[in-house]
C-alpha cells in the first residue's frame, strides 16, 4: 500500500513558479513510478508528467514540455513537479499518483494510487 499526499499549491501570476510535493508513506515507494495529473473544472483529469521509479525515464505532456519538470528523491520518499513560467490554463487541482508496473505510463488507468490533490490557481 502506498499513501500520497500532495502540497505546494497556491495562488501565482502568469509567467510565475510553484513546486508541487507528493510525500509519500510505504516501504516500496523506490520502486514505483510516478505520475501528476491535473484535472479543470468542467474537465476530465488529464497526464501531465511521469517518472521512473529511478528517475531515469520522464514523460511530459506536450502543453507542459519545456516549462515543468518531474523529480524525485527516494530518501526522502518525495516526489516533485517543478513548474515554471505558468499560463491560466495550466489552472487545475493537481494530483501525484503511483504504480508499480514495471513500464512507465502516461495512462490515468494505468495507476494504481492517488493523491488527495492540490488547487494551483494561475491569474493573468
Amino acid at each position: 500500500q502506498v499513501q500520497l499526499v500532495e502540497s505546494g499549491g497556491g495562488l501565482v501570476q502568469a509567467g510565475g513558479s510553484l513546486r508541487l510535493s507528493c510525500a509519500a508513506s510505504g516501504r516500496t515507494f523506490s520502486r514505483y513510478a510516478m505520475g501528476w495529473f491535473r484535472q479543470a473544472p468542467g474537465k476530465e483529469r488529464e497526464f501531465v508528467a511521469a517518472i521512473s521509479w529511478n528517475g531515469g525515464t520522464t514523460y511530459y505532456a506536450d502543453s507542459v514540455k519545456g516549462r515543468f519538470t518531474i523529480s524525485r528523491d527516494n530518501a526522502k520518499n518525495t516526489v516533485y513537479l517543478q513548474m515554471n513560467s505558468l499560463k491560466p490554463e495550466d489552472t487545475a487541482v493537481y494530483y501525484c499518483a503511483a504504480t508499480g508496473k514495471v513500464v512507465v505510463p502516461t495512462k490515468l488507468t494505468r495507476y494504481d494510487y492517488w493523491g488527495q490533490g492540490t488547487q494551483v490557481t494561475v491569474s493573468s
